[in-house]
């Protein structure tokens, strides 16, 4: 398997080439294409060629392997796997083209670009960890969207180096993908409009990529108004255009060829959007309500429900005149016809966590990055299942995916409570009024309504900061704010009554943010001039992708954000306003550097420990990763009875304990930011095994006894034996019989059930039941037959018994009467012997040990034995 192993970087003092080792496979792997094609490779341009040629494939993230899986789409199996260090269970971005794969690590921020054709990394760069970044290819083109900072990118892919100078826009920008036609478009909530950006020329070699100050930069060509500012916007681009997502007015915006058209939409929730939309008809999914609506040109053409409950819906993806729509609490897309038909379910095993549905190279990939499978749509919507793992390829199999959690109980609906913490700030002609989020009742909130100054305006569920302006200085104000969801307007909370101003203070400078371990983070500025005035406080907005909120208030020049108010893993960057002891406010500092909050990671999820059954003083462990709470877990802590370890998988083993030991394990996971909450199991390791004997029988040769075990959480296995016969093996552990005993005879049975632990035992008596046999001899039809076996005589005669074997005078004991009963102990090889008419012809060389003045031996020929008379049961003497 090729495995990335290092890589160039673009960092300052790092230049030695690392490479992903195993890349004879891929060359292998062209080969054969080129083959099939009936092309030769011709240097490595050729296999360049060959690579960027073969357009039916796609790679695929799988993070419990750390790895990525190059899917062939026409065979719908996977060519080449190969290994990321340091990724294992990360979140990965990838982007390609036919030509160029760009990976983003979100738990790191680490960008890498790899050349197809060698299966090498020819560059990384660093960007801040976490959601906020977005990576974008089209063609030669590379491009990084800073949502947070409203920064826009272009890179040379082959080098990661800067071309240019980048485009700026205000903070909290959201989009960042290119349209059919090479644009990459990205909406500006602040300003409610959405803007184009096309790529510089890239330099003949890489690395020397234009310099900023070269007039060789990526240009923003085209503006349109498709909100109002401060509208939560979505963005997804079109085979020639963009459409935009009003998610705070809920409309749909197209803009194709320099026309905006705007499309008003039914619906009860905010509404979600696919990065890129194939063919002319976008899909908005509402996962609060479970239902699509289709806008085609003529505005919306249809709606139609996902079955199932929650609302963990992936956006709908148009493909082939189809639209598919995945419940990631499930793991099962649903596929609807044009006219909203549900027409295939795929998936949906009990398996959980993210999708991604991705149209690409003529077919529709389906990926689960948390599991080994993967599935591929062609365009007639033949589903195919790919396993990322195939043995083939590498071998092994995947790691068990714990069992999904239950579903939560569905919480009661209702309005929206009254916003928190409502301020409003005045400044020169214009006030900032701001607050602190309502609570949603069980209902997403869909915007919130600001009134005041004789106007109404409506901004985005995550725009929780708005500036009015066009007010009179001098005159006071007040404004109101209250949330709206699916159930209707909530109540109303009013703000301080503010009075404009032209004597404001200026804004602080050089913001500056620090994420801390505590999950806190601080933000801290120099002091503002109060222009005469006193400065009584400052006022800090965090802003985020798409989004502003309030961060709270300072007498200080320094704000601590309390751990939590913040969420973690996602980029956050802030403005300062200074406010003097007049109410006044200035304007917004310039934001702050990017900074991810984290802190500790959370209690690993669905801990089970169990009894390891074939290892002595063993419990196995196993969970389900922890939340990561802004930074990537590096390892965990295990404890189970005072015996401690650390792993970087998500199990565990530990012996060295004691046998039938009850411990309490207890496990942790560690980030940057230490250990987290514990979580706690029990277990018991394997105890030695337990016998009762719950009962026993007999026939004349063989003892039976019937048992229970208690294994002690091993494995047991089980023998029943008795003196002097070898051990008999109860395969069920429940009951066993030992053949080959004497009749008549005491035995003590002892049965013996080992494990891991040990043995255990318990012991029966039990006598085999006697076996009696009829001396038999009948007198003949004439002459001295007639009277045989009427006496003993001297000579032979039947029923004669001795103390050997054989027919030896001097070793007879006796004579018995014919009809005589006789214990039967066991049988030996002997004299042969005739009963000839006597005794139906029988004739044998065996003879049998019976009661007869002790144990004496008669011959077989002369002794039936009852039920049967079959020599076999007998036991050899």
């Amino acid at each position: 398997m090729a495995i990335i192993d290092d890589a160039v970087s673009t960092e300052p003092g790092a230049s030695r080439r690392r490479r992903w080792r195993g890349g004879l496979v891929t060359v292998g792997t062209v080969s054969a294409l080129l083959a099939a094609m009936g092309l030769t490779v011709l240097g490595l341009g050729a296999a360049d060629n060959a690579v960027a040629n073969y357009d039916a494939s796609s790679w695929l993230w799988s993070a419990a392997r750390s790895e990525l899986a190059r899917v062939n789409g026409v065979t719908a199996r996977v060519d080449t796997r190969v290994e990321v260090p340091d990724s294992r269970r990360h979140p990965v971005q990838v982007v390609q083209t036919d030509r160029l794969l760009v990976l983003r690590d979100l738990n790191t921020g680490q960008v890498s670009s790899l050349d197809l054709a060698t299966l090498q990394i020819t560059a990384t760069t660093r960007t801040t960890p976490g959601l906020g970044v977005n990576v974008a290819l089209h063609e030669d083109a590379a491009f990084v969207v800073d949502a947070v900072q409203g920064i826009v990118r272009q890179l040379d892919p082959r080098s990661l180096a800067p071309v240019g100078e980048p485009v700026h826009y205000p903070p909290g920008i959201t989009g960042g993908a290119f349209d059919g036609e090479g644009r990459l478009w990205v909406a500006v909530p602040a300003e409610g409009t959405v803007s184009a950006v096309t790529a510089a020329e890239l330099p003949s070699e890489p690395g020397s990529a234009a310099p900023p100050g070269s007039g060789i930069s990526p240009k923003r060509i085209e503006t349109y108004d498709v909100a109002e500012p401060s509208h939560e916007l979505v963005v997804s681009t079109l085979d020639d255009g963009v459409a935009v997502l009003d998610r705070t007015a809920g409309a749909l915006v197209r803009v194709q060829r320099g026309e905006v058209v705007r499309t008003p939409l039914t619906i009860t929730g905010p509404g979600s959007l696919p990065a890129r939309t194939s063919g002319p008809k976008v899909p908005v999914t509402v996962p609060g309500e479970r239902k699509v609506h289709v806008i085609g040109a003529g505005g919306e053409e249809r709606q139609f429900t996902v079955p199932g409950r929650g609302d963990k819906l992936s956006p709908a993806v148009a493909w082939a005149d189809r639209f598919y729509c995945a419940d990631e609490s499930t793991g099962t897309v649903y596929s609807f016809d044009a006219s909203g038909q549900l027409v295939d379910t795929i998936g949906g095993k009990g398996s959980t966590g993210p999708l991604e549905l991705e149209v690409r190279e003529n077919r529709l990939f389906i990926n689960a990055p948390d599991s080994s499978t993967a599935r591929v749509v062609d365009d007639k919507h033949q589903v195919r299942e790919v396993n990322k793992y195939a043995n083939d390829v590498l071998g092994g199999d995947p790691p068990p995916v714990p069992p999904p959690p239950p579903p939560p109980k569905k919480p009661k609906v209702g309005k929206p409570s009254a916003p928190r913490s409502v301020t409003a700030s005045a400044g020169n002609a214009r006030a900032r009024v701001s607050w602190r989020p309502a609570a949603a009742n069980g209902a997403e909130i869909i915007r919130y309504v600001v009134e005041g100054a004789g106007e109404r305006r409506e901004v985005g569920a995550n725009q929780r900061s708005v500036e009015v302006t066009g007010l009179t200085n001098g005159e006071t104000y007040r404004f109101s704010v209250h949330a709206v969801n699916a159930k209707g307007d909530g109540p109303a909370r009013s703000s301080n009554p503010v009075t404009p101003t032209a004597a404001v203070p200026d804004p602080p400078s050089g913001v500056t943010a620090e994420a801390r371990p505590d999950g806190t983070v601080l933000v801290k500025w120099p002091a503002a001039n109060g222009q005469g005035n006193t400065i009584a406080k400052y006022a800090v907005t965090a802003n985020s992708a798409g989004a502003n909120a309030p961060a709270g208030e300072s007498t200080k020049t320094e704000l601590v954000v309390p751990a939590g108010e913040l969420d973690y893993g996602t980029q956050y960057a802030f403005t300062v306003v200074s406010v003097n002891d007049r109410g006044a406010g200035s304007a917004a500092s310039p934001v702050s550097n990017s900074v991810v909050p984290f802190a500790a990671p959370g209690a690993p999820v669905d801990l089970r420990a169990t009894t390891v059954a074939n290892r002595p003083g063993t419990v196995a462990v196993q969970w389900s990763p922890a939340a990561a709470n802004g930074r990537p877990v590096t390892k965990y802590l295990v404890d189970a009875g005072g015996r401690s370890s650390e792993v970087t998988d998500t199990r565990a083993t530990v012996d060295g304990l004691g046998d039938g030991q009850s411990v309490t394990v207890t496990v942790k996971a560690v980030n940057e930011a230490g250990p987290g909450a514990a979580a706690t199991a029990n277990a018991r390791t394997v105890a030695p095994p337990r016998v009762t004997v719950t009962g026993s029988s007999a026939t004349a040769t063989a003892v039976t006894v019937n048992f229970t075990v208690d294994a002690g959480g091993g494995q047991a296995t089980c023998t029943v034996s008795v003196p002097g016969e070898k051990p008999v093996t109860a395969r069920n552990c429940a009951s066993a019989t030992v053949p080959g005993l004497t009749p008549g005879t005491a035995y003590t049975a002892t049965v013996t059930a080992s494990n891991a632990a040990g043995e255990g035992t318990a012991k029966r008596a039990q006598s085999t039941d006697p076996l009696y046999g009829i001396a038999t001899c009948n007198n003949g039809p004439d002459g001295d037959q007639r009277t045989y076996c009427d006496k003993d005589v001297a000579g032979r005669n039947g029923n004669e018994i001795f103390s050997v074997p054989q027919q030896d005078n001097d070793k007879q004991v006796g004579w018995a009467r014919p009809g005589t009963r006789l214990k039967a102990y066991c049988k030996r090889q002997g004299e042969n012997v005739d009963s000839w008419i006597y005794n139906d012809q029988k004739q044998s060389s065996w003879w049998v040990r019976v009661e007869f003045e002790g144990k004496n031996y008669i011959p077989w020929a002369w002794l039936n034995l009852e039920g049967g008379d079959n020599i076999n049961v007998l036991p050899t003497c």
